[in-house]
């Protein structure tokens, strides 16, 4: 009997207004409120890990012979619709556009501060 394959869409691909070292919060999840520093982003994924937020243990098995196993705490992915840019000399979370300066350079401005981020 044979099986039916099932092909899926890829998940579609927004731009994402975060970048590895900026400060976010979190505004859903189980850790909405926190903030933290974003170590790395998944763009193919939407994705982004941030430091000390989506905290997951494993159980890693031990590899070399004598070499004991262990319980490792890690940061986990979190989708970018769950993350908001976070303006440290104002705290507050704000949503981001990007403007064109005069120049024609781009930079990413935050809309509830006006503060350009770069």
């Amino acid at each position: 009997m044979a099986t039916a394959t099932v092909r899926t869409k890829p998940a579609e691909r927004i731009k994402m207004r975060i970048r590895k070292g900026d400060t976010v919060k979190v505004i859903a999840g189980k850790d909405k409120g926190k903030t933290g520093e974003v170590l790395r982003t998944l763009p193919n994924e939407n994705r982004a890990i941030v430091q000390g937020i989506n905290l997951r243990t494993r159980h890693i098995k031990p590899t070399q012979e004598g070499e004991s196993g262990r319980i490792a705490t890690e940061e986990a992915s979190v989708h970018a619709s769950n993350l908001m840019l976070y303006s440290t000399s104002a705290a507050v979370a704000s949503r981001v556009e990007i403007a064109i300066q005069a120049d024609g350079t781009k930079k990413r401005r935050l809309k509830k501060t006006g503060e350009l981020i770069d």
